[in-house]
């Protein structure tokens, strides 16, 4: 499939130095943007493998929670659990920040707590099993906020990398390969242009003979 020009040119040397530029910076820009999918690349599939761990993470620890608290209600029954458990409600915060990885801010997310409170329910009057349960609790929070980040910033980078491989595919496909053949085109016109003027010569330097 022949390769579209890029626009029509005047076949002359200066606009023939101008796409020369131009080709020279586009391949320069397609190096560069190569090079950056491949960050991109390589930051998405790390951030994958951390994605799977933590799910898995925290599938481990919303069953040994569960256990934990099947056990305490076991152990304290449901009426009196429940009563512990509201006296353990507290406000939690997100504190979200941005990180630069290959040119894409993505998220950092950290669990905040309100500074001095503490579990409301005596450890004395409880068993061992809420404590557990309420640490785990914890834990399970703090891996929720963990794989909501690393989500975000999957979503985040694979809408990068789509969008940076689009420009990629254009400057191979279109761009570049346009640019040649509009250079190719200028030096078969110079060359046409060269012909017709050594055939025109000739023909003058016949009729000066025949004078």
């Amino acid at each position: 499939m022949p390769q579209q020009l890029i626009k029509v040119v005047r076949p002359t040397k200066i606009e023939l130095i101008k796409l020369r530029r131009r080709l020279s910076l586009a391949t320069r820009i397609q190096k560069i943007i190569k090079d950056r999918v491949s960050i991109l690349i390589l930051e998405f599939l790390q951030i994958a493998r951390q994605t799977v761990e933590t799910k898995r993470k925290l599938l481990d620890e919303f069953s040994r929670t569960y256990k934990a608290l099947s056990i305490a209600a076991g152990y304290h029954g449901y009426i009196a659990l429940e009563k512990e458990l509201i006296a353990t409600e507290r406000h939690l915060g997100i504190a979200a920040g941005l990180r630069n990885v290959g040119g894409v801010r993505i998220p950092a997310f950290e669990l905040k707590e309100a500074q001095g409170v503490v579990r409301g329910y005596s450890l004395v009057d409880t068993s061992s099993w809420l404590d557990q349960t309420a640490q785990l609790s914890e834990k399970c929070l703090e891996t929720i906020v963990e794989l909501a980040e690393l989500q975000r910033s999957l979503e985040l980078l694979g809408r990068e990398i789509s969008r940076t491989k689009r420009i990629l595919n254009a400057l191979e496909y279109l761009i570049i390969p346009g640019l040649q053949a509009t250079i190719k085109y200028l030096y078969m016109k110079f060359e046409e242009r060269d012909r017709e003027e050594k055939s025109r010569l000739k023909r003058v330097k016949v009729l000066l003979e025949r004078r």
